[in-house]
């Protein structure tokens, strides 16, 4: 929930806590796997065996940047971000450059409220995978919990204009248009979500709550 400008807007796209987008998988550009039996447990979503595996991976070579980045992963998908963030930073030390690394490490800053290096994170995962919606998306969460209303809307209109398929990002950029004061802006979008994904609850919730909002304005001023 969004309560700028005294207006309570319902994204419901919480598949993390804080707002904050789903984690992408892991990649590792040309090289896909540190350790067969590591990364067999990562892929089968054992995560304690993928720390314990994982650990003894970078314990035999500190310098192996992808198992550090998979290392990290498997400890956010336990809960602890702060190992999480710790190992997405030391891959990202000695080189790796995949815009996922930059992704998941600002979509685990974000959640703990690091939001300058969570900017700084996913502003590094768009120019790495520019092309990929997701970075635009998270980024424009960032901005858009920052208050930063006109970068937040340039992010999510390029998400969406790569990747159209996507109703979170449409009704989010409906509560950016509305945070911004510009409620005809907003309540256009969430008609045409509603039109066209008629199942999709936020859009219909924030489409009556802002009509609700102007019911009482307008009773406000009738009197």
């Amino acid at each position: 929930m969004s309560t700028r400008s005294g207006i309570s807007f319902g994204t419901a796209i919480l598949l993390l806590s804080l707002g904050i987008a789903c984690f992408t998988g892991v990649g590792g550009g040309e090289r896909l796997v540190c350790d067969v039996g590591a990364d067999y447990a990562l892929g089968g979503e054992d995560y304690p065996a993928a720390i314990r595996l994982h650990t003894e991976v970078v314990r035999k070579d500190p310098n192996d940047a992808l198992a550090h980045y998979h290392l990290g992963f498997a400890e956010g998908m336990m809960g602890d971000r702060t190992a999480e963030v710790k190992e997405y930073q030391r891959a990202a030390a000695l080189g790796l450059r995949n815009w996922d690394l930059f992704l998941n490490m600002g979509l685990a800053q974000h959640e703990v409220g690091e939001l300058d290096a969570a900017t700084e994170s996913l502003r590094r995962a768009v120019l790495l995978g520019e092309n990929h919606s997701e970075s635009h998306f998270n980024l424009a969460l960032v901005y858009d919990r920052r208050g930063l209303f006109a970068d937040a809307e340039r992010e999510m209109l390029t998400s969406i204009q790569l990747n159209p398929d996507q109703p979170d990002a449409r009704n989010t950029l409906g509560v950016i248009y509305a945070q911004e004061g510009r409620t005809v802006s907003a309540s256009a979008v969430w008609r045409e979500l509603v039109r066209e994904v008629p199942n999709y609850e936020p859009a219909r919730t924030n489409l009556a709550m802002l009509g609700s909002q102007h019911g009482i304005r307008s009773a406000l001023v009738g009197k």
